[in-house]
């Protein structure tokens, strides 16, 4: 008996340089973000107001970065992480073009490595994966790779390949959408007078709150982003998994931890890179997430004096307050309760083009 539906793509199934289109397009909509916002409490003015968009240049409030990334991360799943393990990493991820809602993303992806595991039954393959818009233009790129179930652990492994992984998005490579018309950026309105000038390499910032996970809500999230693996959906089949139920998928501990980060990053517009990323221990609903961060680097961009750049770790734990900023021990292994290393780049206006009078003083 035939069958017309698809069990997805096992490691042996995908080979090197092969590439992918993925099902469906997704037309972004004004209830995409209320619910983004329901879920995770963003508090971003850039995507919260339409006036405080427009004098930044753009025509209205876009969509958070994040919510960008979900929409075209999970278009992927389908045929690249229906039958993973675990999602292992990113590397190399550049926010373009700014997405609105009526905006339609699609993805392709390309295979750019291959490793087989010694164990025979699993492989890990590394994906570069590309969202663009309705007009063909770049919304979010990146690269993650993923551990993968073989469906016959006698298929014949293919011959291993790992790509060069990028440490970091460079500067020249960013692109700013931004442009702050004649001073005018409120700092009251954007819930912090600290700008780019204000933070120092080096310097942690404790987010201090806490938000707790319900089970409706990594549900609601993973349908909303139309993610289908098994491991974040299906308590039938993980019931009988390595940890007896459902993992939270990793991009909506990205997504708390970037809401937190409002408290000490608020002048933080968008992410722009995503230099890299490890989702080092699973959650679960009835985790209470917290987050601190790292300012790893400042940079100025090129031929700009209105906005700079930060690269920033910010690390997600469960259960645990983050004002002794937990992360690695002296031998690099994880602290238990840290579920997300996150190192990415985002754009902040510079002191020196904010005049005085909007609450910049």
């Amino acid at each position: 008996m035939s069958s017309k539906t698809k069990p997805g793509n096992y490691f042996e199934d995908f080979r090197l340089g092969q590439e992918i289109v993925h099902a469906t397009p997704r037309t972004v909509t004004e209830g995409d973000v209320a619910l983004y916002t329901a879920l995770f409490g963003s508090r971003f003015a850039i995507n919260s107001s339409n006036p405080f968009a427009v004098e930044l240049g753009l025509e209205r409030a876009p969509i958070d970065s994040i919510l960008a990334f979900h929409i075209v991360f999970g278009k992927t799943v389908a045929d690249i992480s229906l039958n993973a393990i675990a999602n292992l990493g990113y590397a190399g991820g550049r926010f373009g073009q700014p997405v609105y809602p009526g905006d339609t993303l699609s993805t392709t992806s390309s295979v750019i490595g291959l490793r087989q595991n010694k164990d025979g039954k699993t492989g890990v393959v590394y994906v570069r994966s590309t969202g663009v818009n309705q007009r063909g233009e770049m919304v979010v790129e990146y690269m993650r790779w993923v551990m993968v179930r073989k469906n016959d652990p006698n298929a014949p492994a293919p011959e291993p390949h790992v790509p060069e992984l990028p440490d970091a998005v460079a500067v020249d490579d960013l692109v700013v959408p931004f442009h702050l018309r004649n001073g005018r950026y409120n700092t009251d309105l954007a819930g912090s007078m600290h700008l780019w000038e204000d933070y120092t390499v080096g310097e942690r910032i404790d987010h201090v709150d806490g938000m707790t996970i319900e089970e409706a809500e990594h549900m609601l999230a993973a349908r909303l982003y139309q993610n289908t693996a098994r491991v974040h959906f299906n308590q039938h089949v993980e019931k009988d998994g390595r940890f007896g139920r459902r993992i939270i998928y990793g991009g909506h501990i990205i997504s708390l931890a970037r809401a937190l980060s409002f408290n000490g990053l608020a002048n933080a517009l968008n992410v722009a890179a995503i230099n890299g990323g490890r989702h080092t221990n699973p959650t679960f609903a009835g985790d209470t997430v917290y987050a601190w961060s790292e300012i790893l680097d400042k940079m100025a961009l090129p031929g700009r004096t209105d906005f700079g750049a930060l690269r920033v770790r910010t690390v997600a734990t469960k259960d645990r307050a983050c004002s002794d900023f937990p992360y690695q021990d002296a031998e690099g292994k994880y602290d238990p309760a840290v579920v997300l290393d996150f190192d990415y780049t985002v754009l902040m206006p510079r002191r020196e083009a904010v005049k005085s009078g909007n609450g910049s003083d």
